[in-house]
C-alpha cells in the first residue's frame, strides 16, 4: 500500500478531509522549501504537493508562474526538488509528497533514471500536467512498479471515454481541476464541482481531489462536501509573495490552519 494511499484510508476511517496545499520548490529561496514543507504539516495538511519548475508552464496562471520564476532564478531544477524531498524526509517519513510538474524536466534526466531516484528520495506520487493517460501507459507502470502512484488531471470539459482512461491509468487520487483555465483564474464554481463529481465517482473508488480557486475555508469547506481532498496552490504562493521570504512559514501556517479546522468542524462526527 502508497502512503497516499494509506493516508486517505486513515481519513476515510476517522471522517476527515484531505488538506492537500501546493507550493513551488525554490521559492521563495531554496532553503525554504523543507521548513515550508514541515510548516504545511503542522498546520493540519495531510499531502503535500510540491512544484517542479519549470520554464514554459501551460496550466498555471500568473501567481504560480511568478513563483516558477523565482525559483528558476535561484536555479532550482529537477534533481534539486529531489534533493528537498529527501531532506523534508529525514524528520517527517509518513506525509506523502506528491510532484507536480511537466514532461520536459523528466525525460532530460531520463524516465528510468527518474523513477529511481523519485524512489530513493521519498517521492510518493508524481503529476505531469501534459502527460495524458492514453500516451503515457509505459511512464504510469514504472511508477507503480516503482511505488509510486501516477495521479491524473481531470476537467469540466473531461469526456466519458476520457474519465475512464484516467480512472483505469491512474492511482492515488484524481485530481479534478474545477476550472476551465490556468491556476489562480477565476472563483471556482461549487455547482459545477458537485454536478460533476457523482460521474467521475462512477468510473473510479479513487478518491478525488479538487483544486484551482478554492481560495479560503468557505470555498474548501463546500468543495469537501462532494470531494476526498482540497488542493490548494495559488493562495498559498500569494502568502509567500506577499510577505518577507522569513515570514513565509508563518504565514502559510496561519493561512492554512483555519482551514483545517473548518474541514474538520464541517465534516467532524
Amino acid at each position: 500500500m502508497s502512503r497516499i494511499q494509506g493516508r486517505f484510508e486513515a481519513l476515510a476511517k476517522a471522517k476527515r478531509k484531505a488538506l492537500i496545499p501546493y507550493i513551488t520548490a525554490g521559492d521563495p529561496h531554496p532553503s525554504l522549501t523543507v521548513p515550508l514543507m514541515h510548516g504545511l504539516v503542522e498546520a493540519g495538511s495531510d499531502i503535500l504537493e510540491l512544484g517542479v519548475p519549470f520554464s514554459d508552464p501551460m496550466a498555471d496562471g500568473p501567481v504560480v508562474q511568478r513563483a516558477g520564476e523565482r525559483a528558476l532564478k535561484h536555479g532550482v531544477g529537477l534533481r534539486d526538488v529531489l534533493g528537498m524531498v529527501k531532506d523534508f524526509r529525514k524528520a517527517d517519513s509518513a506525509t506523502p509528497v506528491v510532484l507536480m510538474g511537466y514532461a520536459n524536466p523528466i525525460e532530460a534526466m531520463g524516465i528510468e533514471k527518474f523513477a529511481a531516484a523519485a524512489r530513493t528520495s521519498g517521492v510518493d506520487g508524481v503529476i505531469v500536467v501534459d502527460y495524458p493517460p492514453e500516451e503515457c501507459l509505459d511512464f504510469s507502470a514504472l511508477m507503480k512498479k516503482n511505488d509510486m502512484d501516477p495521479v491524473f488531471l481531470l476537467a469540466p470539459t473531461s469526456t466519458k471515454k476520457r474519465i475512464d482512461e484516467v480512472a483505469r491509468s491512474g492511482s492515488g487520487y484524481l485530481y479534478y481541476v474545477s476550472l476551465r483555465g490556468v491556476t489562480g483564474a477565476a472563483n471556482i464554481d461549487l455547482t459545477d464541482v458537485a454536478s460533476h463529481i457523482p460521474q467521475i465517482r462512477r468510473a473510479t473508488k479513487l478518491p478525488i481531489g479538487v483544486g484551482f480557486g478554492i481560495r479560503d475555508a468557505e470555498s474548501a469547506r463546500r468543495v469537501a462536501q462532494t470531494a476526498d481532498a482540497v488542493v490548494i496552490g495559488s493562495r498559498i504562493i500569494q502568502e509567500i509573495e506577499n510577505g518577507r521570504p522569513e515570514d513565509a512559514v508563518a504565514r502559510v501556517k496561519s493561512f492554512l490552519k483555519p482551514i483545517r479546522e473548518a474541514l474538520d468542524a464541517s465534516f467532524a462526527k
